[in-house]
């Protein structure tokens, strides 16, 4: 991690592009071979979210670990437990880095991840960044 001075323009920008990035994805057919897509997709915002908070901190990761792990600190009420973000990113590993081909199913539950735990945590990231002025 390197430490850098705190920028919530880049944050909100990041939150905003997570936003986006999700409604398109939410709106992709499923299929198997969107499935990939569609999981890889999902991950990244939630990433984006995580690294929308640190940079509003002026801390600035180098992997993906980190990130996820700030959203995991955050105390919301989800639906879905937000530990299963973290599930989600070795899923993605092992969609990009060893060709798993996901199943309808496994599919169907990322989005329901996505589905009942990104609004919340998106919110809460917003009120965060806000405050980190």
């Amino acid at each position: 991690m390197r430490y850098k001075r705190p920028d919530k323009k880049n944050a909100l920008s990041l939150i905003e592009a997570a936003q986006k990035e999700m409604r398109f994805t939410l709106n992709l057919p499923l299929s198997e071979d969107a499935g990939p897509t569609i999981v890889r997709n999902i991950y990244e915002s939630f990433r984006m979210l995580g690294d929308a908070l640190l940079i509003s901190k002026g801390i600035e990761s180098e992997d993906h670990l980190v990130p996820v792990k700030e959203l995991l600190k955050l105390k919301v009420d989800t639906q879905r437990p937000i530990s299963s973000i973290d599930n989600l990113r070795r899923f993605r590993h092992n969609i990009n880095y060893y060709g798993y081909q996901p199943k309808l199913a496994e599919v169907s539950d990322v989005i329901s991840i996505a589905q009942s735990c990104f609004n919340p945590l998106l919110d809460e990231v917003l009120k965060q960044v806000k405050q980190n002025e």
